[in-house]
């Protein structure tokens, strides 16, 4: 029987996120604090005689297993890089919504990565850093999966060293709505609106914010809710939206909100975490 390996593509939170300009090929410079959540996709590999794909999980409708799944796409690219001849079948279990801001597909093919890597051992010479970047702006941070400032696109990665937020409760909430990235890019109004001080990222803010509440109002409904919780130390939108994040001091506080959501709105998609 092939043995299978297993990754977790964790899901990316944007705790801050400032765009600062608008490039002339339509791309944006940012600056953004990424963390990570203990929690994400599940994929397996396991060794096959060709690439192949199996999308199952709750938010698996939609998806396409075929060659331009990000999943698919990062370890053909691996392959090709160390041509490597070995193929694999990966299983995507699917938890995290779709076009909600928190790298669902950049974590899945970061997760894919670090699976290829592990199967293919010493074979793989040129190692996924090489080639996460081509994959997407927010693939080399999802590979390293962990906290760490960005800039550029997001693709320039460098150590956090303020307070570490590492073990801190995080409750993900999202209104079961997408949010699809580039129109909310595209809706910036382009004021640069000053850098991030990454010593004091509570105070900061996300620049996308009011392009994706214009977009799907339902977020502000999001934020309006987890802000009005006594317990609740930060509320705000990652990335693109709509998901939306609120940190904590300890777990039964997060605890005590989440059963009070699901009271309250069990419409809406949630997922209780700490930081890694």
């Amino acid at each position: 029987m092939p043995v299978a390996a297993h990754e977790i593509g964790y899901a990316k939170i944007n705790l801050a996120l400032h765009v600062r300009a608008r490039r002339a090929d339509g791309y944006h410079l940012l600056e953004t604090l990424f963390a990570f959540a203990d929690a994400g996709d599940q994929l397996t590999a396991e060794r096959a005689a060709g690439f192949s794909l199996t999308i199952t999980g709750p938010f698996a409708d939609g998806l396409t297993a075929g060659p331009d799944n990000l999943v698919l796409r990062a370890v053909t690219t691996l392959a090709a890089a160390n041509r490597i001849e070995t193929g694999l079948h990966l299983t995507l279990d699917k938890r995290l919504p779709i076009a909600a801001g928190i790298g669902g597909g950049s974590a899945d093919a970061a997760a894919a990565l670090r699976l290829a890597a592990r199967l293919w051992g010493g074979a793989c010479a040129i190692p996924p850093e090489a080639v996460a970047g081509q994959l997407g702006a927010d693939v080399p941070a999802c590979l390293l999966s962990q906290t760490c400032l960005g800039m550029g696109v997001g693709d320039v990665l460098t150590p956090f060293t303020g307070v570490d937020v590492s073990s801190l409760p995080i409750l993900l909430v999202n209104p079961r709505l997408p949010c699809p990235t580039g129109p909310v890019f595209k809706g910036w109004d382009g004021v640069d609106r000053g850098a991030l001080d990454a010593t004091d990222w509570e105070a900061a803010r996300n620049d996308l914010e009011p392009s994706a509440l214009r977009l799907v109002p339902d977020i502000g409904a999001v934020l309006d809710w987890l802000a009005g919780q006594t317990e609740v130390r930060l509320a705000r939108m990652s990335g693109s939206g709509a998901t939306c994040f609120a940190l904590f001091e300890t777990l039964a506080a997060r605890d005590a909100v989440a059963r009070r959501l699901a009271a309250a709105r069990p419409d809406w998609w949630q997922l209780s975490a700490r930081l890694r």
